[in-house]
This record gives structure tokens, sequence and C-alpha cells, in this order.
């Protein structure tokens, strides 16, 4: 409990919270239990559901709260701490490393991805979709494999770009970014160059270089490339590996009113399939003395640490299945699982540190064991906190009974209108 209260001390809740605006003065609202319950509850059973939220707090903090006391304090100052709380913690928490690919060569391993959430679709005006009649947010992270951080995130319509959310600069020297197709544009990779970082993209179906060099040499029966687009010959070629270097041509950034068109040569690299006839075809800068063909397949396997961190968080969390039709609430539903992913990472850091050297924790296995017990760890964390929930029966009821007196329930309408006819 003293691991988790030192990446949360409910000092630095309170205090926050006050600043944001998100407790009132009354103090009636305990703010490190609300926190908690958000955390563990979004782990816990089978649903996430607000009242589900609410049933959690009450559980943990010495006072319960009524339901329209509790949706009251869901606003967008809310969702504004959440989201402070869980930059606060990324460059604290640690995600496993899934990957032995030797990296130590770049000062950091970046992945940079994003993954769609569908959305209730009153939202489409707020969150717009790629689709009509649709709503749909896009969460955008940048992964470090290195540091096993997660450097930054976004959260956008789904018609935002991902490529928009990637920024060049003088911080991408001696790093290495993996990207997926969705960040392949020549000019960011030309400023990668020169800013003397390294990337590894898939190649772009779309994207068809023209090859000038063979960077291997073949038997006299190899069919030559030199002169040929990559696209347009990779079908008809059986060797183990393609490595060669490309010309591609691109528009550099408007400048003075004026827009220039550039050239600039990368290495395009063909990994076969396994069990297939054609080839994995990544794009890098990544020079050939140093990486062969096969080393550039190892690296960018990487990138599945972060595919596994979407996973989770859609599996576990049920990241995509929110059914709301408030913004603001997506927004802390989405922090909140966020911040129980990096709990859940904490977690599992201790338990590594306390275990034997030689036993392993799969992060979807310890994902499910970590939800298995989320309310049993919210019990203990609140106890260590001092609170001192009302008994369990007094819950019960509060929970159970009908929540507006004016508002009849199904058995007492069906027996006000049967009753008449069976007195006739």
């Amino acid at each position: 409990m003293r691991r988790l209260t030192t990446l949360f001390p409910s000092e630095f809740l309170e205090e926050h919270a006050e600043e944001l605006g998100v407790i009132e003065r009354d103090r009636k609202l305990q703010i490190p239990a609300f926190v908690w319950a958000f955390v563990f509850g979004f782990a816990a059973g089978e649903s996430r559901t607000l009242a589900g939220f609410r049933r959690s707090y009450n559980s943990t903090a010495d006072e319960t709260i009524s339901p329209g006391g509790f949706y009251h304090r869901l606003t967008p100052s809310l969702a504004e701490y959440f989201r402070d709380l869980v930059e606060a913690t990324l460059d604290e928490v640690a995600v496993p490393d899934t990957v032995d690919a030797d990296i130590d060569r770049f000062k950091d391993v970046m992945i940079a991805d994003g993954t769609v959430l569908r959305l209730h679709e009153f939202l489409a005006d707020e969150y717009e979709a790629r689709k009509e009649e649709q709503a749909g947010a896009k969460l955008h992270l940048l992964h470090n494999a290195t540091k096993q951080t997660i450097e930054r995130l976004d959260v956008t319509d789904e018609k935002t770009h991902d490529s928009t959310l990637f920024h060049t600069g003088s911080w991408l020297e001696d790093r290495l970014v993996l990207f997926d197709r969705a960040y392949f544009k020549y000019r960011r990779f030309a400023l990668i160059d020169e800013n003397d970082g390294y990337f590894v993209s898939r190649l772009k179906e779309s994207a068809n270089p023209v090859v000038t060099e063979e960077l291997r040499e073949w038997r006299s029966r190899a069919i030559p490339l030199e002169g040929e687009q990559i696209h347009d010959v990779v079908d008809e070629l059986h060797r183990e590996y393609i490595d060669v270097e490309v010309e591609a041509e691109f528009d550099r950034r408007p400048y003075g009113g004026t827009q220039s068109r550039d050239t600039k040569r990368f290495r395009v690299v063909g990994v076969r399939k396994e069990d297939a006839d054609d080839y994995h075809l990544y794009i890098t800068n990544l020079p050939r003395e140093e990486f062969l063909p096969s080393d550039l397949g190892t690296i960018y396997r990487c990138r599945w640490e972060v595919e596994l961190l979407f996973r989770e968080l859609k599996t576990q969390y049920e990241l995509d299945e929110f059914d709301t039709t408030k913004k603001h609430v997506v927004e802390i539903l989405l922090y909140a699982a966020l911040l129980s992913l990096l709990v859940s990472r904490e977690l599992l850091d201790l338990v590594t540190e306390q275990a034997d050297g030689e036993i392993v924790f799969p992060p979807e296995r310890w994902a499910a064991t970590f939800r298995s017990h989320a309310q049993l760890i919210l019990h203990e964390l609140g106890e260590y906190l001092g609170y001192s929930p009302p008994p369990l029966l007094d819950r019960l009821i509060d929970d159970a009974q009908k929540i507006h007196q004016q508002r009849p329930v199904l058995q007492e309408t069906l027996a006000t209108a049967t009753q008449p006819r069976c007195e006739s």
C-alpha cells in the first residue's frame, strides 16, 4: 500500500483537486478515496458503469455519497484533473519489456501509434468519425521502449490523422523511431535524418520509389533492380532478403510563400514472410554496415509492445465501450482507464521485485490477475489510508432502495393496474 500512496500521495491529490476546483469547500467528497475508486473500480467487475464507481467509492470512504451528488462531480474539471494525474505518472511507471532486441546502439527507441475508440453516436459532433452516423475518438501514444515509459499521449477525434501529432526536431538526435504506415511521409523521414535521428517504417503500398543501388550482390541470374520501382518488381523476386537504396521525391514545407521540391535517398529492406511468398517491406536510414535485413525485422517487432498496451486497454478495461453521451465523461473514463493501467504496471513492478528472479509475468495474464483482485486491493488501501466506511448492511440498504419516491417501480405499477380488475 505504501507503494501506491507514494505514487499518488493523498496530500497531492487533495491540493491539486482544490487548484482545479474539483472539490467543494465543505470537503464532503474525500478526493483520495474518489480517485482510488475510479482506478480500482475501472479494473474490477464485468462492466464499467458510473453506478459501479459510486459503489466503489461508498465502500471505501467514511461517508456515502448519493447518485445525484456523485454525478454532479463528473465535470470537465474532473476530466482535466484525471489527465494531469496520468501525465504526472507517465514518467514514474514502467511498462514491461516484451521484446529482446539489441537497441543499446540508440539513446532511446520510440514507438508512435494510435488506436480508435468507438463512442455513442450522439457524440458525433464532438468526436467526428471517418464514417457518417458514428462517433469515434483516437488515443495517440508515444512509447519509449528503452525507458519503458509512455512519453506522450493525446486524445483527438477519429478524423485527426496520427501523423499530425508527431513533431520532428532536435530531440530526435541519436533516437530510433518506429512507425506504422499511418505516419508514412518522406518529408518526415528526411527531417529525422537531418536531425541525426533514425527511423524504421513499413513501406506504404502506394509508395513506389526508384531503386538507385543494390546493397547486396546476388548471383548473375538474379533480377537486376537498379532503375526499377520497388513495387513493380517485388512480386517477381524469390531471394531471401531485399536490400536496396532508393530515391524518393517530396515537397518541403512552404517557406516565404513558396514550396520547393526535393529528393532524398533511403534504404528499403524486404524480409520474406514466414510461410508466404511475399515480403515485409521496410524503409529506413539505418546503415547496412551495422544492421542487416534480419536485424530490421527484429527491431521493428518492438512495435508489438504498444500494440499489447492497446489490446490490454480494450480487452481488459473495455476502453472502446463507453456508453455515455457526454464528452467530459468520456474523457474521465478514458483517463481512469489509463490510470488503472499505470497502477497495474506499478504493482507488477513491485511483484516482480519480490518474486523469484526466474518467474515470468506475462502482461496480459498479470492484467487479468490485477482485475480479479482490484476490489480487495481497494479495500485494503482504504484501511491503510484510515477510512472507515459505513457498515455493509447500511450500504446495501442505501444502494438497493428506490431513489425517486415519485417514480413507481415496475411491480408497483403492475399491482396498481391489476387491482381494480381483481376486486371486480
